[in-house]
């Protein structure tokens, strides 16, 4: 398995999925990283492909408990003292230098949330070709045999619908930004061409149109801001809310960014447009009517 690893991506859906060959598992709002265990020692990856071990020190120390030849998909994690996770520390963790690193680490140190084996030791090896059922398995074995008080874990997860929306609808406050389903016959594969999908709480709000993706006539996406002041891009139009939306644009030369970088092309006037918006971090935003 080469460094470094194209991740897996869940695919945003309105509601979960339904069926016995489905998983439930707590999406929590840290920062995706790949452990990998090599014969020398322990490296961490970040979803971008960098190598991020010196930010996550305390981690990579924890990483050193696994047998060489393991490589983990899951989330690095930070708790407040009330035991919320916090992405707002994640993301200081992960800008900080090797030497503030190491501080914040001793002031709250992280924790490694694993949701999927992707290697093991031999005679397993490259574990992606497997069905999620039996990758889950082999986590969680590997797992009983770290010491008690690592802070390497396995995500929680339940085959059980009901009560995998228990946990939506009550762990939103703790850190929990959503579920993510994944078919147990699936094997993993990098970006959103697995069997993942994911679900965010979200909010019915309305939305200044600031600019679109596509042509005039054929607007393909909106970009919108947000109340708290983000601009971002919305899910695709349906082919009857672009119809109705494109006679209102009036595009402006030039182009502008979303402050995730993506490129759009402004508009003047005021459009408002009613959606359905993440109220995590994550503004995945689905627009339902033109106002």
């Amino acid at each position: 398995m080469d460094w470094p690893l194209s991740v897996a991506l869940a695919q945003p859906v309105p509601e979960l999925p339904t069926g016995t060959d489905w998983s439930y598992e707590v999406k929590l709002d840290g920062h995706r990283m790949i452990m990998w265990r090599t014969d020398d020692g322990v490296r961490l990856q970040a979803r971008s492909g960098r190598d991020v071990t010196a930010a996550w020190g305390d981690l990579a120390l924890a990483g050193h408990h696994l047998p060489a030849g393991t490589v983990l998909d899951g989330e690095a994690v930070i708790t407040t003292e009330d035991g919320r996770i916090s992405f707002e520390a994640a993301q200081a963790r992960a800008a900080s230098s090797p030497t503030r690193a190491r501080r914040l680490a001793a002031q709250r140190p992280a924790h490694y949330i694993a949701f999927d084996a992707l290697q093991l030791p031999s005679p397993n090896g490259d574990m992606r070709a497997r069905p999620y059922s039996e990758r889950r398995a082999a986590l969680l074995n590997l797992l009983t045999e770290l010491p008690a008080n690592t802070p390497i874990q396995a995500v929680s997860a339940t085959t059980d619908r009901d009560t995998a929306l228990t946990w939506y609808n009550t762990l939103h406050k703790h850190g929990v930004e959503g579920i993510v389903a994944k078919r147990t016959t699936s094997p993993y594969r990098a970006g959103r061409a697995g069997a993942w999908l994911k679900i965010r709480h979200a909010d019915t709000i309305e939305a200044a149109v600031v600019g679109f993706t596509g042509t005039v006539r054929q607007p393909r996406a909106l970009a919108v801001r947000l109340p708290d002041g983000r601009v971002a891009l919305s899910q695709r139009l349906t082919t009857a809310l672009a119809t109705r939306i494109a006679p209102r644009l009036v595009p402006q030369p030039g182009r502008a960014y979303t402050q995730g970088g993506d490129a759009y092309t402004p508009v003047s006037g005021e459009v408002v447009v009613e959606v359905v918006a993440g109220t995590t971090r994550h503004a995945v935003v689905t627009v339902v009517r033109l106002r």
